[in-house]
């Protein structure tokens, strides 16, 4: 805050002050910017690949844009991270251009991290490529350290070997990369706007009306050749279009020069379209459990699926001819998932307080540490789901409270303290009644 920020703050004593504190920088676009920082960083986000030849993503910024204004417009974390796994199928006819870009771009989650372009063994690249996005998927997502599979069933976890490869399934039947050949390129989903595209049309006309001119002064030259050659020869010539072009005149070759020079100017000055990294629909298909995470020792198909420990009321059933990456979306982001909402207050309470209810936000596994709060997590938890999963809410919801405005000197006080206590045993006692009515619901 300024000086002037500061002062004003301090000299406005209505109630609500500090809520409308809140309110205003939750409706800075700076917030989008900050909470993105955040985000960002829990999804690997960089400007290159990071490994082997550590290649520019150019258009990796779109992405990181598209993060930023969805914060500011405060949309929805189920529909943002449907968006992540599966905006491209979410794609629907009639759907307005802008919304249409934002969803596609949105699968670049998937293709941007760390990946080794440059492996020559090609089944190796694509098995290194899928655990990639499984374990980001599953420590994003899920706190779970769900890479640990590949190789051998989870060590700490019930999670097992066949669970790793039924998730593989998934992402083996997306196509990330346009080719697996050295160096490999990763897909881009169009995303020109209809202006755009427009421009870039007329000018490909152009482009193809001027190679039209082109064929049509060789075939005029090469025939006019020709005929000379029928009427100074006893017999036929060689057909016109075998005719070298050595052969042309002096005037028609300056001529076609010039015309192929146009062309290069024109096709040097075509409008590109713009794109943005993501992935598409490749061929449905089930991954081989590999011994020892090996691409050359493949054992039994394992039907496409969900760690089974995790499995819900809503089944997950990928269509025979899809990925399935839509379904695995909507199972992460189903109100009644274990995971997925507690995983992300989680994070949202570290990013203010500096550590979170459950200290290792990315493994809510054995192997992590264990809540602080259980009643609370799960209390927040629901209360950010029936708030239709709103951002804003949570932190509105996080800010307002008195644990957030303690002063970081309120226990050097005795009567603070005993203050203190009083509150705090007041605010367990209604996140456990809270909790006991989420309980029975449920």
């Amino acid at each position: 805050p300024t000086p002037d920020e500061v002062d004003a703050f301090l000299a406005d004593a209505a109630p609500d002050a500090w809520e409308r504190v809140v309110d205003r920088l939750l409706a800075s676009p700076r917030y989008g910017e900050h909470q993105a920082r955040h985000w960002l960083d829990v999804v690997r986000y960089a400007d290159s690949n990071g490994l082997d030849e550590n290649i520019a993503h150019g258009i990796a910024w779109r992405y990181r844009d598209w993060v930023i204004a969805a914060f500011n417009r405060d949309e929805p974390f189920d529909a943002f991270l449907r968006a992540h796994l599966a905006g491209d199928l979410l794609v629907e006819e009639g759907m307005p251009e802008e919304r249409r870009h934002e969803l596609l771009t949105a699968t670049g989650f998937l293709a941007m991290g760390p990946k080794v372009l440059a492996e020559g063994d090609q089944e190796k690249l694509l098995a290194d490529i899928i655990d990639e996005q499984i374990d980001t998927v599953g420590k994003a997502f899920l706190g779970l350290s769900l890479g640990c599979a590949r190789c051998h069933d989870h060590k700490f976890d019930p999670v097992s070997q066949a669970d790793y490869y039924a998730l593989a399934g998934v992402f083996k039947s997306t196509t990330t990369m346009e080719s697996l050949a050295r160096i490999a390129k990763w897909h881009e989903n169009e995303v020109a706007t209809a202006a755009e595209r427009a421009r870039h049309d007329e000018h490909a006309a152009r482009v193809a009306a001027h190679k039209s001119t082109i064929d049509g002064f060789l075939a005029a030259t090469r025939a006019g050749l020709a005929a000379a050659d029928s009427a100074a020869a006893a017999t036929g010539s060689a057909p016109a279009a075998e005719i070298p072009e050595d052969r042309f005149p002096d005037d028609a070759k300056a001529r076609l020069a010039g015309l192929r020079e146009e062309l290069k100017g024109l096709e040097g000055t075509l409008p590109a379209l713009a794109t943005a990294m993501g992935v598409k629909e490749g061929t449905a298909t089930e991954a081989r459990i590999a011994h020892r995470g090996s691409h050359l020792a493949l054992g039994r198909r394992v039907p496409r699926g969900v760690p089974v420990v995790l499995e819900i009321e809503r089944p997950f059933a990928p269509p025979p001819a899809g990925s399935g990456r839509k379904e695995l979306a909507a199972w992460l982001t189903d109100p009644r998932h274990p995971l997925t909402a507690r995983v992300f207050v989680n994070r949202v309470w570290r990013w203010h307080f500096g550590r979170g209810i459950v200290p290792s936000t990315d493994n809510f596994g054995f192997q992590g540490e264990a809540p602080t709060n259980q009643p609370l997590l799960d209390w927040l938890a629901r209360e950010f789901v029936e708030s239709g999963w709103s951002v804003k809410h949570l932190h509105r919801l996080i800010l307002a409270s008195r644990t957030w405005r303690l002063s970081s000197d309120e226990a050097t006080s005795p009567t603070r303290a005993r203050r203190s206590e009083e509150h705090t045993s007041e605010l367990q006692s209604r996140v456990d009644i809270s909790y006991a009515v989420f309980c029975l619901k449920k």
